[in-house]
């Protein structure tokens, strides 16, 4: 396995979610990991949720981000129902893209069993063409976890943060009988198998540019 960094210097994330917390259980520790370099700065974008529950994304945020967040937008779009409204997701992701222009985005599965990740996930890169866009997973009753193409090895203590301050932020989920400390570390610890680390999170990627010496679109020398 060939490990790939991503860029030097500033690096501008945008994190997309169709619900509160999925940005967190996705790629939580990916997020505490890029908070650590002080070199990111990371934009969260909500498309659904109660007034309660984007107190919790708000709180989320600061939680796992720090002095890294420089923004967080909600909306109150129908849990399980975006795709109804695609044209209000659309001009939401396209309102975004007029002021953020990432270097790395994190995003929900073109595959996900879930209709309102799905459309994200296929709306992403009809929006924004020209980043590298990290597609996480969200473990679920549907059963719909796959291969990943990408990882990121995360220390047993980062694995165990994200695990304590999801807890925190998100009080009005710790009752639900998917949600558990078992399952967030035990899937991060499966792709830590898979990767040869003690934890990870894991991610699906469609393309990558690769350079291998010179300019990125340079004409080859004759």
């Amino acid at each position: 396995m060939v490990p790939l960094s991503l860029p030097h210097g500033p690096l501008r994330v945008l994190c997309i979610a169709a619900h509160p917390d999925d940005i967190e259980i996705g790629c939580g520790a990916t997020l505490l990991e890029l908070a650590a370099t002080r070199r990111a700065r990371v934009h969260n974008v909500v498309l659904s949720g109660t007034a309660e529950r984007h107190e919790e994304a708000a709180r989320a945020a600061e939680l796992f981000l720090g002095g890294s967040l420089e923004e967080l937008v909600t909306h109150s779009l129908p849990d399980g129902r975006l795709p109804a409204h695609w044209a209000e997701v659309k001009a939401i992701l396209e309102s975004v893209a007029t002021r953020v222009r990432p270097d790395l985005i994190l995003a929900p599965r073109v595959d996900d069993a879930h209709q309102d990740h799905r459309l994200l996930g296929s709306l992403v890169t009809t929006v924004w063409r020209d980043a590298l866009v990290l597609r996480y997973e969200i473990p679920k009753w549907d059963g719909d976890l796959g291969r990943p193409t990408h990882y990121v090895p995360v220390t047993p203590e980062v694995a165990r943060r994200k695990v304590e301050l999801l807890a925190t932020a998100y009080p009005s989920q710790t009752e639900r009988d998917w949600w558990g400390e078992e399952l967030f570390l035990g899937l991060m610890r499966v792709r830590g198998v898979e990767c040869r680390s003690a934890y990870a999170e894991a991610f699906f990627v469609d393309k990558a540019l690769l350079t291998v010496g010179g300019t990125p679109g340079a004409e080859p020398e004759a």
